[in-house]
C-alpha cells in the first residue's frame, strides 16, 4: 500500500466553515478523510449498522454528536440527505463543522434536498496528480492507464477500469434511473469519449450516437453532474480576433478516456499519445485550480481557426505541444493571442528537456517544470 499525501488541504477549508467534499468514484474521498481526519468523529453511511440506526431516526445525530465534538465526518451523504436538516440545525445551534462528502451533488439536488443554505463550502477531489504521486509519477503510465488511485497502482489496470465502467453505468445511472435507456448512453458515453478535448458538437455527436440532440444534451448534463466531465469555456476578451463561443468538454480522467474510446496503448509520436497528453495537462490546472481557488480555466479559439489550448484567468496562456521538437508553426495560435498583450504569460509546454525563451518572450517549458512552477503558484498572478 502507497501512502500519498493529497493536495487538497480539508483541515483549512474545515477550519473555516463546513464543506461538500464530492468527487467521481475511487478518486480516494474515504481515504483521504480515514487518513487526514481521523481524530474526529466519523460516520460512514456504507455501514449498514450506522445507516439503519440514523435512517430510522435521523434526530438521534444530535444526540450522537458530544459537545466537544467541533469536527463531524458523514461519509456518502447522499444516501441519507434527510440528514441535512440535523446537520443544519448543529450548525446553527452548536457551531459544530461538517465534511459530508458524496460521488456528486447530483442526488441530493434531484430529491429536492436542504443544501444547508449557503453554510457549507464545496470542493471536488480530483484523481492523483504527478505532484502527490512524486516518485510514482510515471508519465506513459498516467497517459495509459489514468491517474484514480486504485488503479493506477493495480496489477490488472485494465480489468479495474472495465469494472469501473461498469459500476459506473450500473450503480451511477442504471439505479438512480438517470437515462430510460442505458444502451444508448453506454453508445453515447464511446461517442463523447472520442471527442474528448474537442468543441462539443451536439448535432454530430446525437447522429453517431442515434439520439435526439436534446437527448445528447442531456447526458452530457449527467456527465457534469457525477464530476465524471466538465466543460472548458471559452476566453472571450480578445478584442482583434473574435473569439467562438462554444465549450469544449474534457473527462475526468485519461484512463477512463482511453477505455471509453477503446484505444490501444498510445506511445509518444502518435495523434492518440498527444490527445491524452492534452488532457493530463487539462487534468493537473484544474486540480490545481479547484485544490486552490486561485481561479479559472479557459481556453481561446479565433473565428478564424487560432487556437490556445487553456488560459488561466486573465494571466496566462498555455499551449500543449507533445512532441520532443517545437517548431515555429507551433507558435501560431499563441502569437495570434500574444498581438494583443492582453496576458503576462505566454507558454509552451511540451515533453521535452530543454527550457528556454523565444525572442518575442514565449516561454517553452517541459511539462514537468511546468507543474511544478503551476502549484508553486507563478501563474496566477
Amino acid at each position: 500500500m502507497h501512502y500519498i499525501e493529497r493536495s487538497l488541504d480539508l483541515a483549512k477549508v474545515l477550519g473555516k466553515k463546513s464543506c461538500f467534499l464530492f468527487g467521481p468514484r475511487q478518486t480516494g474521498k474515504t481515504w483521504l478523510v480515514q487518513n487526514r481526519l481521523s481524530e474526529h468523529k466519523y460516520f460512514n453511511l456504507l455501514d449498514n449498522k450506522t445507516y439503519a440506526q440514523l435512517s430510522f431516526s435521523p434526530e438521534i445525530l444530535q444526540e450522537l454528536i458530544t459537545r466537544k465534538d467541533k469536527v463531524v465526518i458523514i461519509d456518502e451523504i447522499q444516501r441519507l440527505p434527510i440528514l441535512l436538516n440535523e446537520v443544519q440545525l448543529l450548525i446553527d445551534n452548536r457551531d459544530i463543522h461538517f465534511l459530508l462528502t458524496g460521488s456528486s451533488s447530483r442526488k441530493l439536488k434531484r430529491k429536492g434536498t436542504n443544501l444547508l443554505g449557503g453554510r457549507a463550502r464545496i470542493r471536488n477531489l480530483h484523481p492523483l496528480t504527478s505532484l502527490e504521486l512524486d516518485k510514482y509519477f510515471e508519465l506513459n503510465r498516467a497517459l495509459n492507464i489514468g491517474l484514480l488511485p486504485s488503479i493506477y497502482f493495480s496489477d490488472a489496470p485494465d480489468e479495474d477500469l472495465e469494472s469501473y465502467i461498469g459500476t459506473y453505468l450500473q450503480e451511477e445511472i442504471a439505479a438512480e434511473a438517470l437515462v430510460r435507456n442505458i444502451t444508448a448512453f453506454s453508445r453515447f458515453l464511446t461517442i463523447s469519449a472520442l471527442s474528448n478535448g474537442q468543441i462539443i458538437n451536439y448535432t454530430n455527436i446525437a447522429n453517431d450516437s442515434q439520439v435526439p440532440s436534446s437527448t445528447i444534451q442531456e447526458y452530457y448534463q449527467i456527465l457534469r453532474d457525477t464530476l465524471v466531465g466538465s466543460n472548458l469555456p471559452v476566453w472571450k476578451k480578445s478584442i482583434k480576433r473574435k473569439p467562438i463561443s462554444t465549450s469544449k468538454f474534457y473527462f475526468f480522467d485519461i484512463g477512463v478516456t482511453g477505455y471509453l474510446q477503446k484505444r490501444n496503448k498510445v506511445s509518444p509520436g502518435t495523434v492518440e499519445f498527444g490527445e491524452a497528453f492534452e488532457t493530463y495537462l487539462h487534468h493537473e490546472l484544474k486540480s490545481y485550480l479547484d485544490y486552490t481557488k486561485n481561479g479559472e480555466l479557459y481556453y481561446w479559439r479565433s473565428s478564424t481557426g487560432r487556437e490556445v489550448d487553456f488560459i488561466i484567468n486573465d494571466i496566462t496562456a498555455i499551449e500543449v505541444k507533445s512532441k520532443t521538437t517545437i517548431a515555429p508553426k507551433d507558435f501560431k495560435g499563441l502569437r495570434a493571442l500574444k498581438e494583443e498583450e492582453l496576458l503576462k504569460n505566454y507558454i509552451m509546454v511540451y515533453p521535452g528537456k530543454d527550457e528556454r525563451k523565444t525572442a518575442d518572450g514565449i516561454s517553452i517549458l517541459p511539462y514537468d517544470i511546468f507543474i511544478k512552477h503551476l502549484w508553486e503558484g507563478e501563474y496566477i498572478s
